[in-house]
């Protein structure tokens, strides 16, 4: 069945039962639910084959706890999100009412990429079904094992006129973005988004796009450094780096740069023993995904190394281009020309650059893109209020790193080059409704006041509207 032929049946579906119940929404849910605890060991040997390595245990951590935590959020609160809303009534249109009914837009399409091709598929899905969509899904052609899975699955537990899943590579990507989806959310690359909202452009279908870019980790001269520096590296080397809000680089004040890749080696030594020991297997480590990807990271890593920038490894374990395993590196001294300031790093390679005063950090953030993350350490609230008025950011997390992306009752998504429009929680059931005004007139009213052939009353009225 082609593309078309598969959209059209969900298309038709949602015209024919443009308002769905809630009981039929929390099934959908359910059955969702259902089918990550049924198969959550498969999906993380899945997602480890396509890795080449990805500890499972993560996985199970990372995407199929933080998913179930996005469909028992929507399952919770669901019902109440669809309920009519009230709206205040201007007094001139009293005793009129006004209220807005939140309604399914129809089908949402959603395009997941590669690193975390549960989550970044169930939790769009999850705020779609909640807000009573049915939906079509193109996984990445970078993860074939899960995705000839996750297909398998869905069809097991849904028909196709509720989702499909769509597999396969770049032409199919461009077909897909080009059908009549009511709403289609991209996550991605900058340059790849830029494609997805051209090509949706033509049916003026409107985007939600999540995007990357340079996350900055921001530590204060009063941050407890140790503490700083250990959930950095944490948030650093989940997935190896592959995560789009991972921190991209580390502005810390000046002369402190030794000091933070001593405490990140001991910090890798801790949670990675297995690589400062190569005679151990490096299960909980996560290789690069591709070749491909290898290569490119190797790549930014001569650019900077030519450029002066000294290369700091985190482990003693070596890079191994046959199963793809990265270990961990800093860089200190590194021009802010070179590639690895200048791109989304997407791996376990860290730059450091020091700054002299917090204005100095907050204005090398400012002359960047905005960020899809920013990542604060500091004790003062003068500091931490500094930062956050005077950078703009798609989310933050203070004294911590990633975890703002695991509440469902915040918004996630970017902002300029980072992106357009937020979901999760309630905002993700706002982001797939058409939120709909309806204002209800009243058989008593004013309105015959203003009714032509305007006179002595009308003008009355407007000198008295009018002031």
């Amino acid at each position: 069945m082609t593309l078309t032929a598969r959209f059209d049946r969900l298309h038709l579906r949602s015209r024919a039962q443009p308002a769905t119940p809630w009981e039929e929404r929390r099934d959908r849910l359910q059955r969702l639910r259902h089918l990550l605890l049924r198969h959550r060991d498969g999906i993380a040997a899945a997602i480890s084959a396509d890795f080449g390595n990805r500890s499972q245990h993560e996985t199970q951590f990372l995407e199929v706890f933080t998913s179930l935590q996005a469909i028992d959020h929507a399952l919770t609160h669901g019902k109440h999100w669809m309920q009519p809303q009230v709206r205040p009534t201007a007094i001139w249109f009293k005793p009129a009412g006004n209220r807005v009914l939140p309604q399914p837009l129809g089908v949402v399409g959603i395009i997941t990429p590669w690193n975390y091709p549960l989550l970044l598929t169930v939790g769009p899905l999850a705020c779609a079904l909640a807000a009573g969509n049915l939906a079509m899904i193109k996984l990445s052609e970078n993860t074939p094992i899960f995705g000839e899975l996750f297909e398998r699955l869905i069809r097991q537990s849904f028909s196709d006129d509720e989702i499909t899943v769509v597999n396969g590579g770049i032409d199919v990507a461009r077909e897909f973005c080009a059908l009549a989806f009511d709403h289609l959310i991209f996550t991605g690359s900058t340059a790849v988004g830029r494609e997805v909202m051209r090509v949706a452009s033509e049916r003026l279908t409107p985007v939600t796009l999540e995007l990357g870019g340079k996350s900055p980790a921001i530590i204060a001269a009063d941050a407890d450094f140790r503490h700083a520096v250990a959930r950095i590296i944490s948030g650093k080397l989940l997935n190896a780096g592959q995560t789009c809000i991972a921190p991209d680089y580390v502005l810390l004040p000046h002369g402190r740069e030794r000091d933070f890749i001593d405490a990140a080696r001991a910090v890798v030594a801790r949670t990675y023993p297995a690589l400062n020991d190569e005679r151990l297997a490096v299960d909980d480590y996560t290789s690069i995904v591709n070749d491909r990807h290898f290569a490119r990271l190797q790549a930014l890593l001569d650019d900077a190394r030519a450029r002066g920038a000294t290369v700091a490894p985190l482990s003693t374990h070596t890079p191994h281009p046959s199963t793809r395993l990265l270990p961990p590196m800093a860089l200190t001294q590194v021009a802010p020309d070179t590639r690895i300031l200048q791109e989304e790093i997407f791996g376990p390679l860290l730059p450091l650059v020091t700054y002299e005063n917090l204005d100095e950090a907050i204005a090398f953030v400012n002359a960047r893109p905005r960020p899809l993350a920013l990542y604060l350490f500091a004790k003062s609230e003068t500091a931490i209020d500094l930062v956050l008025s005077q950078t703009v950011a798609g989310g933050v997390t203070v004294n911590d790193t990633l975890l703002h992306i695991a509440q469902e009752n915040l918004p996630f998504g970017g902002v300029g080059a980072s992106g357009m429009g937020a979901y999760h929680g309630e905002e993700g059931f706002r982001r797939f409704s058409h939120m709909k005004p309806v204002f209800t007139q009243s058989r008593f009213n004013v309105m015959r006041l203003f009714n032509p052939p305007y006179g002595k009353l009308f003008a009355l009225l407007m000198k008295f509207l009018i002031r």
